[in-house]
């Protein structure tokens, strides 16, 4: 550090210590129990908040890897490609100001089977509003495809998480050939 603060900090640390250790040797010579004593005790003790930015500073210079890439998401994969088709029922919410139809667009979730969560994506076609308690058959796609279509097999039932909440349930109709 080159700036005014950096200075500063060295020239307190630098007089702390010498503080210190003038404490030690007037403590080595001074009668054991007597106010010298102590008070060269004291001073020895003002290098202990020293210690703590010693240690901060040496963390500061100790290398650090690169921060981990966060995992691939549905925005790196492009278009949407279905995976599965599935007849997909949404819930009615508690609350009747709050049961209205599902708008077009792209929806995020993670659908559940038993404790596994995979996460997927489905549309709501432009032009169509999906009614809450009436079964929609939706395309679907996963984010990693490679190992949640073995798992969704037709047939096979789940329940959708968006959030903290299961909002609907579904069952896999039928599975999409991949596009080569």
């Amino acid at each position: 550090m080159s700036t005014k603060i950096g200075f500063r900090r060295r020239l307190i640390v630098a007089i702390l210590l010498c503080v210190a250790v003038g404490g030690a040797v007037v403590r080595h010579y001074a009668a054991p129990g007597s106010t010298t004593r102590d008070i060269a005790t004291l001073l020895m003790v003002l290098w202990v908040p020293i210690i703590g930015n010693v240690i901060a500073w040496l963390i500061g210079k100790w290398p650090r890897r690169a921060p981990a890439a966060a995992p691939p998401g549905f925005d790196a994969l492009g278009a949407f490609t279905p995976g599965a088709l599935a007849e997909i029922t949404f819930r009615k919410p508690a609350l009747p100001s709050q049961d209205t139809p599902i708008a077009p667009g792209e929806y995020r979730c993670a659908l559940v089977l038993d404790k596994e969560g995979f996460s997927a994506r489905w549309m709501v076609p432009a032009g169509d509003a999906l009614e809450r308690g009436k079964p929609a058959a939706l395309e679907v796609e996963f984010l990693s495809p490679a190992v949640a279509l073995p798992r969704f097999q037709p047939g096979t039932t789940f329940r959708v998480l968006i959030g903290d909440s299961f909002v609907a349930d579904g069952r896999i109709l039928q599975l999409r050939p991949a596009l080569s």
